[in-house]
Order: C-alpha cells, then structure tokens, then sequence
C-alpha cells in the first residue's frame, strides 16, 4: 500500500515536471534556430569594416547580448536587428527568414547588394523594414506582402526594378511606405487607396509612368506626397487636394497637366511645401493660397500658369522660398508687380524667382523692402 502511495506521488511530481521541461528544450531549440540564421547572415557579409560581426557574435557571449541583437523580454528570440550604418557588403542572407520573432529590421545606410530574399515573407510578425540606402537589386518580393502587421517600408536610394506590387493594398498597418531613388517602373497601385493609416508616401526618382489614381481618396492620414522625377502624366486627381492632413506635396518634373483648384488654400490648410515644378499645369495660380498659413515652399516654376501673382501673398508670413520662374504670368503691364508689395511682410522669405515670365513695366519702389533677407 505505501509502495503504491509512494509511485502516485511520483507520478503526479512527473506530470507536473514534465511540461516546465519541455517548454525550456523548447526555447532553446528555438534560441539555437536563431543563432543559426545570424550566423548564415555573418557569413554572407563580404566586408566587415568596423569587425562589429567578426569580432563579437560567436559562442563567446549570448546572442541576445550581440552588437545589433534585441531579443524579447519573455523568450530568447530575436526580435531587432539593427546593424545600420556600418558600411556592411554583401547579399542578405535567406536564413533571415528563419528569425521569426523578428518585429524590426534595420540595414539602412549600408553597401548591401544582392536581392530582398523572398523568405522575408515567413516574418508575419515584422512591423519595420529600414534597407535604404544600398545597392540591393531586383523587384519588390511579394511575399513582402504577407507580412501583415508592417507599418514601415523603407527602401529608397537602392537599385529595385519592376512594379510596385499591387498588393501593397493588403497591408491595411503601412505607415510609410518609401522606395524613391530607384528604378522602379510600371504605375501607381490603385490599391493604394485601401492604406488609411498610410502618412508618408515616398516614389519619387523612378521610372514609374501613367496617372495618379483617384482612389487615392482612401489615404485619409496622408502628410507626405513625393512623386517627383517620374514620368507620371493626367491631370492631379481632386481627391488628393481633399486630404486635409497634407503637409508636403512635390510632382516635380512630371508630365501633369490641368490647373490647381481654385480652393486649394482652403482644403490644405496644413500644407507646407508645394511643388510642381516641371509640368504642365496651366491657369491661374489661386487666391486661396495665401489662407496656407503655414506655407514655407511654393515653387510652380516651368509650367504654363498664366495672369496675374496673387497680391495676397504677404499673408504667408511663413513663406522662404518662391519660384515662379519660367511661366506666363503677367501681361506686359505696370501692374503685374503689385505683388510685390504684399511680399514685404514675408520676412522670413530667401529666395524669390521671378524670370522667364511677361512681367512688363518698372520695378515698384517696395523691392527695396525685400532685399535685405533675400539671396
């Protein structure tokens, strides 16, 4: 009878032992899957400068003490690798897809080259992807695409062709999206309108061709609008300048076409930078940009906008810069320089380009009012 009391109890501890056993052999084992994949990454690195790798992730320490190496508070996975600005060269390795926990990934401002691997697919628990400024070729992988919860695609300033991926629609998290300064071609997703969440979006420096898509409505968070040095064309979709949360808008040498809406000053009241240099905008330049209070660039240089400067102006006591070089604007009258007196209370304006235009009559006696600040 105490025999068979004493294999009860023993059973029971056992029981009870069992699952804390196998949870630890499972942390390791998944510890050691970790290491692997950063030792496959060390390995495919070409060039070391700093020895950050080379010197300090080896058996020596715990990896979750490696330079660059951030693991979670509750497990020993990794779950940040940031490794940026140390001129590291080399391809990315696949293995980075093993690194399941990993929530932030920062490589940026390196001379990484090769491909975006597509196993960075497997991280459905990334949120941040920081590889600007390398060298990294090829597309855009769409397995990107399934990771759902990211909210940050960094890749501009590298060598990416093809299309932006229609996809990027389905990462309903995205916050930025940035891949500018690369040599990307195709158009503009009209999934795009699905990122409500969605403030900063960067493409500019491409090979991206046709129009914006109206369904760009859908970006209800949007501060930041680059599409520059394109070869995007149509006319500027009405659903852009009702983004109230606008702060910065550049279309510079485009193939735009149309006129800016006459109430636009009105629909952007927090816009800080306009431009649209190098298209082929027409019409007036509108009235209700003086009520952008905030406006500190408007630059509609080399396009085809015609009458008179607002005599406005000088309510933007925030503006620096103003190009309006190489227009129509004027009509060979005493009067197209009414503007310039308003500008006089624009003290904190630098530059002020007027050139290429149908300016008639003499200098105003206000100009000497401007001189002081302006280079």
């Amino acid at each position: 009878m105490n025999n068979l009391c004493l294999s009860a109890i023993f059973l029971v501890l056992f029981c009870f032992k069992l699952p804390l056993l196998s949870i630890s052999a499972i942390h390791a084992l998944s510890n050691h899957s970790d290491r692997l994949a950063l030792l496959h990454f060390k390995q495919s690195i070409t060039s070391d400068p700093f020895g950050i790798l080379s010197s300090s992730w080896n058996d020596s320490v715990s990896l979750c003490n490696w330079p660059g190496i951030t693991c979670g508070r509750r497990h020993p996975r990794v779950t940040s690798l940031d490794l940026q600005g140390l001129n590291l060269k080399g391809p990315i390795s696949p293995y980075i897809g093993n690194l399941t926990f990993l929530r932030f990934i920062n490589l940026q401002n390196n001379s990484l080259s090769g491909e975006i691997p597509q196993q960075v697919g497997y991280l459905f628990r990334l949120q941040h992807l920081l590889l600007n400024n390398n060298t990294i070729e090829g597309e855009i992988p769409i397995s990107l695409m399934n990771c759902s919860k990211l909210r940050t695609i960094s890749l501009h300033v590298n060598k990416l062709t093809g299309d932006i991926p229609k996809e990027i629609g389905t990462l309903i998290k995205l916050e930025t999206f940035q891949v500018g300064r690369n040599k990307l071609t195709g158009g503009v997703p009209t999934s795009l309108g699905n990122l409500s969440s969605l403030w900063g979006f960067s493409i500019g420096e491409n090979n991206l061709a046709g129009n914006i898509p109206y369904d760009i409505r859908g970006m209800s968070s949007l501060k930041y609008f680059y599409v520059g040095l394109n070869r995007l064309s149509g006319t500027i979709p009405s659903s852009l300048y009702n983004l109230s949360s606008l702060k910065e808008i550049s279309t510079t040498d485009n193939q735009f076409n149309g006129s800016l809406p006459a109430n636009i000053g009105f629909c952007l009241p927090n816009l800080q930078l306009l431009q649209v240099s190098g298209n082929e905008f027409s019409g007036t330049i509108p009235d209700s940009l003086s009520n952008v209070s905030e406006l500190q660039y408007l630059e509609l240089d080399a396009n085809n906008f015609v009458g008179q400067v607002p005599t406005n102006f000088g309510n933007l006591l925030e503006l620096g810069h103003l190009n309006l070089n190489k227009n129509n604007l004027g009509g060979n009258s005493s009067y197209d320089w009414g503007f310039l007196t308003s500008l006089a209370n624009c003290s904190k304006l630098e530059t002020l380009d007027l050139s290429g235009n149908n300016f008639g009559g003499q200098l105003p006696n206000s100009i000497g009012n401007l001189t002081r600040q302006l280079t």
